[in-house]
């Protein structure tokens, strides 16, 4: 068993099979998704409120909001394609549901955004984003944890590999339950200096309109 030090205090990390020291992603690669996850439900509460309220600043807010949660998705699944390959070999395994479905997510978020370049008028491009951002948003808790649960998988939880409760040991959650809070604290502090900048930027367009 080895470990990791955190403020002087060794934290020991399970020998888990399969996983081996790669066990150590587990502080990266799920915080990423759950820091998407708060950051798209952000974005959605948003996107519902623009469309009861009108306001141009609420639709700066979800489309901040959403920038910042589909960084991390990406990231999720970059962490992830180098946990597969040092765990299953492959970068990307078209085998494993929850990886495809993960990826075509964050591809329908990518959508939200190159819809907004489609309309010039801010108006009319801040609902037809709210209404699509409402839409996406409701199709991440299928794709990424109803569905890949009815679906043979190679992750956690599946036959050969450990389950989740075994992966997260009391010695680990002392690291991993800190790495979420930071992740998501690192979230907001990206959305208020992006935030911000649009308001900035905002600000500078009506001045010299």
């Amino acid at each position: 068993m080895t470990g990791v030090i955190i403020a002087g205090f060794l934290i020991p990390i399970p020998d888990i099979p399969i996983l081996q020291e790669s066990a150590r992603n587990l502080f990266l690669h799920v915080p990423m998704w759950f820091t998407m996850a708060v950051c798209f439900a952000a974005g959605l509460v948003y996107s519902i409120k623009y469309l009861n309220n009108p306001d141009l600043t609420t639709d700066r807010k979800a489309e901040t909001a959403t920038q910042v949660g589909l960084l991390f998705g990406i990231c999720g699944l970059i962490t992830g394609s180098i946990w597969a390959r040092f765990t299953w070999g492959s970068w990307w395994t078209f085998a494993e549901p929850r990886m495809n479905l993960s990826a075509l997510g964050m591809m329908i978020y990518v959508g939200y955004f190159v819809l907004r370049t489609a309309f010039e008028n801010p108006e009319k491009r801040a609902k037809i984003a709210a209404v699509f951002n409402v839409f996406a948003a409701t199709t991440i808790p299928f794709l990424l944890y109803i569905i890949p649960r009815q679906l043979p998988s190679l992750h956690p939880g599946a036959e050969g590999n450990p389950a989740f409760s075994e992966i997260t040991a009391p010695e680990l959650r002392y690291i991993f339950y800190p790495a979420v809070i930071g992740f998501i604290a690192l979230s907001v502090w990206l959305y208020d200096i992006l935030y911000r900048y649009k308001e900035v930027k905002h600000q500078l367009e009506h001045h010299r309109a």
